[in-house]
């Protein structure tokens, strides 16, 4: 009968599986033995309570189950790998507030007696058991201290050390459960010595310590040796189910990302406690989580560094220094930042007594502690004697004055007042003068930094005035750090219907804006209490500083910032946490920024830059770069323009927008009547915590209510916010100096782009000279330095189609209004058909898919409508490969065909002789109809078509249409109107044109690996070599394989003799063009399954042997026709796999000095335990061994990459100098129709110089002393793998009889 009312209660409306129970709940129960449930009865039974619970709650909350709130899911236990860090050394998020549960009605629910029972013995058990768990690990931490302080002692004194360990944890532990559950163990090890030292529970928990410190003799073996066997038996399966579903999660999870999963319950059992037992010390395997800490106790203290609290900062740097364990956590620049909190009081003594911590700690001060006191001193006129006494220590520390200066980063007025400490004791002391400028040695570069061929840089069309007040409008968007625009869905006519819902929308945004305000203000208020109480570290709640670092009403903004902009489907919890930290922090470091005054300085700097770009000024014979350093030098004292680091670890970001979502969810609330009056009129939550399935993990998302969704489809509201950096500069771009500087004003900009928790990459940046980073800064500038415009006309056919329903087939994707309806059928979804589901399940999808493309076009076109009468910038940074990216994501002229043809370069330049015969070859290109012909029968080709041109420029939605059946219908359509414009002026050779002009590389990958092995069949594939027509190699290759498909369908094979009349260019193009990029065989054949699903008449029974034949077909075919780019692809991957395969990474530099390091390592699954949910990330970091299998495999396109965008870089830096307006996507070109011709031969010029280094030669000794060398010089013996390393990296392979310099008159080479 009790299995049967088990049953009862577990059923939901749906069946056995009600909403929230999965089958891995159920399975867990009904699996259990009769031995488990004796071993862990306890643990079962609060666990089954807890189910229980679940689903009374369920069965009393709302009626709508889609979104019922779910908490208690099973999820697998986690090893102590797995613990979130932050919960493992520092403190756990304070109880959450759980909602109450509510009826049907919306009145809270009253439980019925069984219920209360049910509550209560929960209540007690869960009581019990966090009551065993912490005073177990109080005592595992005692232990553990005890552990640490035996080390010297003796062998023999150290067994006994072991059991007077263990005893304390039994009488903290052995409550009567423990003793039952230990009297079979008892019996096993009932020795009279063992039992006079220990009891049975002891002997279970000393068994790692009886191993670890007391040597085996009889005594510590009659202790150890039982225990071993449990580990083992299949009688306790709990630690080895926890292995195996770890090992599973983390074998289904892809690196770098963030799943969701529910909470899982307590673990119980003495198992439980163990796993959690923290180690003595720091092992290599932990390593990840000690820089988790590490980073979290820096960014605490950085926190109350900027809120001017350095009681705090000095409090919570006590809480880990007076602990042996946190100790292990700090290091030199903990104290250094809580120096520089006091310097800036000016207090000595405190600084005096971090001096002695830091000392007592094992720590040598360094610059910066040196720094802070000589600052502090400054500030309050210490004596002569107590600065004498610090300069003295500096030197004796083996510090010189001078470094102070030439090392050291300053905030505010800290240099100065180092300067007025140092002078007081020396008055005539001077810092020394700046370093001279170096100049970059790349024989690559040779002439560009030459001074005797220095020339003016080319100025804009704009006043030293004009371009100030653009300052300033880019400063003030910077610092309100959003924006908020017009959409261009604003010209709908305003409906009855729309005007009440915005005034609705009004009214409720009031209300929970106080809402979350109070909520936010009572989490600070109870947080800021227990901080107060707060004796040890664990018991701190490390958010609070974080929570204080804005005002309350900027958080509010935020999180309605997010619910206003969230999707109708519902978006991961991970995605929302991570983006309302994300600008959390991008508003502290711009509050960062002001405070520590570095904007002054950074408006002073800018305001004189000007000059080198303004019309009005007189040239200055510098690069961007170079003047703003001249300029920065000659300001002097003030802030450093590189602030110290101050990042936040992954960890506290998820967890600080965590608990934001927290309170977003519980304070929003709305009536439930509000659309129809006929409700009962009770609150209902605004947001649901839903879960769902992403291939095998259980994902958590925030999904809106749909009462509120169709307020927001009615309201239709006219505006959008964007975040600044989301939008094109209104100024021209801080030019990149460094690492850390460069591109906005104000907001954080890295250099080179990566992944959260990467750093391996600034790293390698750092220690990088940096003049040997000049040519890539000067690149990136000049990218970010090209000036834009809107092509007025373009926009408005966009705009007028994209309101009117969009059209698909011209890439502007429909309304929502316009997706496919759901099939309607009566009863609950589990009556309906397996045909049915599938079919409202695509529906959902397509519907899904609508609307993020619709929201993407319309944010870019609202931001082009934006800066419609505006000329506009687009900062530039790049990937670790060297590629370079627009900063703004949304608009930019990487963008699709829509974006592009609404861009035009903001300098005209007239046509010239051959300009208007490049807008026409540029059109026929764009059109795709003749890209196997000459050049010179492309524009005869566009002179036949010049009726088709002018009817689409005069009439492009009322005439012929012809624009519309081309590739690039958008561009060709702003091609066609520039054209007419041109022959229609008296002039059309000075016609000032402002369209940009694409020369494309022809298969840009495989034109690096023919010049890189000389490989003459490859070179004239792929254009290296003049032809009078241009070659194809897709064609080429499809041609190949047709042969090879001819012999076989000849032998009789079937599948040969179904392919024939369906091998085209279009069937093999993609898989050739990734080929060079690394695709495998897999993913080449599904490549070339969707090329043959596109037609029709191919039979689907043959689509995976087709395709499969195919693919292989296609790689023998590259093979025999590009034989070194395949040996010089497997030379690469094999020395990837053997350098990944001895512990390291895979680095090299590129031939312009960028160093480069591949960033795939080994994830690991973090779990965070968050008030909602827990979180499991997947990191991967340079603490983790490298994944060889991405190593190897990544490695030939990433440096072929790093070549692509070498050669872009070097012919943009030489069109610099040649005057050019020059921007790149990738491998496409772009500039003035003038400057056609000019390019293409710099371009040229340049691709021959780049590989006429030994380019292969240069990488195989650069691998050799980085891998190879010998960290002793007098090591005689090599290792195995070291020496199979030498010769792979030696064994560099042979190139061919290619003459490269017959690039120069290739015309196809870009075309």
């Amino acid at each position: 009968m009790a299995l049967l009312r088990l049953r009862a209660a577990l059923r939901g409306p749906g069946g056995l599986r009600g909403p929230g129970i999965p089958w891995s709940v159920l399975r867990s129960y009904s699996s259990a033995s009769a031995k488990e449930v004796s071993t862990n009865g306890t643990c079962e039974r609060t666990e089954l309570l807890k189910v229980l619970k679940a689903r009374a709650k369920q069965l009393q909350g709302s009626n709508i189950p889609e979104v019922t709130v779910n908490k208690v899911e099973a999820a697998p236990l986690e090893n102590d790998k797995s613990q979130d860090p932050l919960q493992k050394a520092l403190a756990p998020h304070p109880m959450e507030e759980q909602p109450v549960p509510r009826a049907v009605g919306g009145s809270p629910a009253r439980p019925s007696s069984w219920a209360r029972k049910l509550q209560k013995e929960t209540y007690i058990q869960q009581l019990k058991l966090e009551r065993k768990l912490s005073m177990a690990a109080s005592q595992l931490d005692l232990g553990d201290q005890a552990k640490a302080e035996a080390k010297p002692k003796t062998k023999a004194e150290s067994k006994p050390k072991a059991k007077a360990e263990a005893k304390p944890k039994t009488k903290a532990e052995a409550k009567p459960k423990a003793k039952a559950e230990a009297k079979p163990k008892a019996k096993a090890e009932a020795k009279p010595k063992a039992k006079a030292e220990a009891k049975p529970k002891a002997k279970a928990e000393a068994k790692p310590k009886a191993k670890a410190e007391a040597k085996p003799k009889t005594q510590a073996k009659a202790t150890a040796k039982p225990k071993a066997k449990p580990m083992k038996s299949p009688k306790t399966p709990k630690a080895s189910k926890a292995k195996a579903a770890t090992a599973w999660s983390q074998s289904c999870a892809s690196p770098h990302s963030v799943y969701t999963h529910s909470k899982p319950t307590v673990e119980l059992g003495e198992e439980g406690v163990k796993l959690k037992r923290p180690h003595g010390r720091l092992k290599d395997k932990d390593s990840s989580q000690h820089k988790v800490l590490q980073e979290t106790i820096h960014s605490s203290l950085e926190c109350f560094l900027f809120l001017q609290q350095p009681e705090q900062a000095e409090r919570f740097l006590l809480l880990c220094h007076s602990d042996p364990r946190k100790r292990k956590l700090l290091d030199v620049s903990a104290y250094n930042i809580v120096m520089r909190s006091w310097a800036r009081k000016g207090c000595l003594q405190h600084i005096d007594r971090l001096f002695s911590m830091l000392e007592s700690a094992g720590f040598r001060p360094t610059l910066d502690s040196y720094t802070a006191a000589l600052e502090c001193m400054g500030r309050d006129q210490s004596s002569p004697e107590a600065i004498w006494r610090y300069l003295q220590r500096l030197t004796s520390d083996g510090f010189h004055v001078d470094e102070l200066f030439q090392k050291c980063l300053f905030e505010e007025d800290e240099k100065e007042k180092v300067l007025s400490a140092i002078k007081t004791v020396l008055p005539n002391y001077l810092p020394p003068p700046p370093p001279k400028p170096q100049t970059c040695k790349s024989s690559l570069l040779q002439d560009f930094y030459s001074k005797e061929k220095v020339v003016s840089y080319p100025k804009l069309d704009f006043t030293v005035e004009e371009l100030k007040e653009r300052f300033q409008q880019q400063l003030e968007m910077e610092l309100n750090n959003t924006i908020t625009i017009e959409s261009v869905e604003a010209a709908k006519p305003l409906t009855p219907q729309a005007v009440k819902a915005r005034e609705l929308l009004t009214m409720l945004r009031s209300q929970w804006h106080n809402n979350i305000l109070q909520a936010l203000q009572k989490s600070k208020h109870s947080m800021a209490v227990a901080k107060a109480r707060a004796r040890t570290l664990s018991s701190y709640n490390i958010l609070y500083p974080y929570l204080c670092l804005l005002p309350d009403e900027e958080y509010v903004g935020i999180m309605l910032q997010v619910l206003n902009t969230l999707s109708p489907q519902g978006e991961s919890l991970a995605v929302l946490a991570r983006e309302l930290s994300s600008r959390v922090y991008t508003r502290y470091i711009t509050q960062r920024k002001l405070q520590s005054q570095q904007l002054e300085k950074v408006q002073a700097v800018y305001e004189n830059y000007i000059h080198l770009l303004a019309k009005d000024s007189q040239p200055d014979q510098y690069l961007p770069r170079e003047y703003w350093e001249k300029l920065v030098e000659e300001a002097g004292f003030g802030s450093s323009l590189n602030l110290k680091d101050c990042s936040w670890p992954f960890v506290i970001l998820m967890r600080l927008g965590m608990h934001m979502l927290e309170l977003l969810v519980k304070a929003t609330k709305l009536p439930k009547n509000l659309l129809n009056p006929r409700l009962e009129s009770k609150h209902i939550p605004v947001l649901y915590h839903i879960y769902s399935f992403q291939h095998t993990w259980q994902v958590g998302l925030i999904k809106p209510h749909p009462i509120f969704s169709q307020i927001l489809t009615d309201a239709a509201e006219t505006t959008l916010t964007f975040s600044s950096s989301a939008m094109p500069m209104l100024c021209p771009p801080v030019p990149w100096t460094s690492p850390h500087f460069g591109a906005f004003i104000m907001n954080d900009t890295k250099l080179m782009r990566f992944l959260d928790g990467a750093v391996q990459h600034q790293q390698l940046l750092e220690q990088c000279p940096p003049v040997n980073l000049h040519p890539v800064l000067d690149a990136l500038t000049l990218l970010g330095n090209c000036a834009w415009k809107i092509n007025q006309p373009v926009l408005d056919i966009i705009i007028s189609i994209f309101n009117d329903k969009g059209n698909e087939e011209l890439d502007i994707p429909p309304p929502l209004s316009e997706a496919p309806r759901p099939p309607t059928a009566p009863g609950h979804p589990s009556t309906w058909s397996k045909s049915l589901r599938r079919e409202v399940l695509l529906c959902k999808k397509k519907a899904a898919e609508m609307h993020s493309l619709r929201m993407d076009a319309l944010y870019k076109l609202s931001i082009a409508n934006y800066v419609r009468d505006k000329v506009f910038w687009f900062p530039h940074n790049m990937d670790f490969r060297g590629r370079t990216y627009p900063c703004p994501p949304y608009f930019n002229h990487l963008g699709n065909d829509v974006t592009r043809a609404i861009l035009l370069f903001a300098e005209g330049r007239p046509l010239g002789p051959r300009g208007l015969d490049w807008l026409k070859i540029h059109l026929i290109n764009l059109t795709g109809l003749k890209k196997s012909s000459s050049l010179q029968e492309r524009l005869d080709y566009a002179n036949e078509i010049m009726e088709e041109i002018l009817d689409s420029a005069d009439h492009p939605l009322t005439g012929r249409k012809w624009w519309m059946n081309t590739d690039e219908p958008w561009q060709a359509l702003a091609c066609c109107m520039e054209i007419v414009k041109a022959s229609r002026s008296p002039d059309p050779a000075a016609y000032i044109s402002h369209f940009p002009v694409h020369q494309d590389g022809s298969c840009n990958g495989l034109q690096h690996y023919a010049a890189l092995g000389r490989d003459l069949i490859g070179a004239i594939s792929v254009n290296l070599v003049p032809c009078s027509v241009p070659q194809d190699v897709y064609s080429a290759v499809a041609q190949q394989v047709e042969e090879f498909r001819k012999k076989d369908a000849e032998r009789g094979v079937k599948i040969a003799q179904v392919l024939q009349g369906f091998i085209s260019r279009k069937v093999v193009k993609q898989t050739v063009m990734t080929v060079v990029y690394g695709v495998t065989r897999y993913g080449g054949r599904l490549q070339i399954e969707k090329r043959l699903k596109e037609i029709d008449d191919f039979p689907e029974d043959y689509l995976w042997e087709a395709s499969q034949y195919l693919v292989k077909q296609v790689f023998n075919s590259i093979k025999e026709m590009f034989s070194a780019t395949r040996d010089i692809q497997n030379w690469l991957t094999e020395s990837a796999k053997l350098i990944s395969q001895s512990g390291r990474t895979v680095e090299w530099v590129t031939p312009l000095g960028l160093p480069i390091v591949q960033p795939y390592y080994r994830s690991r699954s973090t779990v965070l335990n968050c008030g909602m949910q827990h979180l499991s990330v997947r990191t991967s970091d340079s603490s983790q061994k490298p994944d060889t299998v991405k190593q190897k495999n990544a490695f030939p396109p990433n440096f072929i990459h790093s070549l692509d965008s070498t050669h872009m870089m070097l012919t943009a830096l030489h069109c610099l100098r040649q005057g050019l307006t020059f921007v790149s996507v990738h491998d496409c070109y772009w500039t003035h129709a003038l400057t056609v011709d000019t390019m293409n031969r710099i371009c040229r010029q340049q691709f021959v110089a780049l590989h006429s280094e030994k380019i292969l030669q240069d990488l195989s000794e650069f691998m050799l002393e980085k891998y190879c060398s010998s960290s002793s010089p007098n090591t005689v013996t090599i290792a195995t793998w070291q020496k199979k390393l030498m010769e792979q990296l030696s064994n560099v392979p042979r190139t061919g009889e290619f003459n490269l310099n017959q690039v120069m008159d290739s015309t196809y080479f870009f075309s």
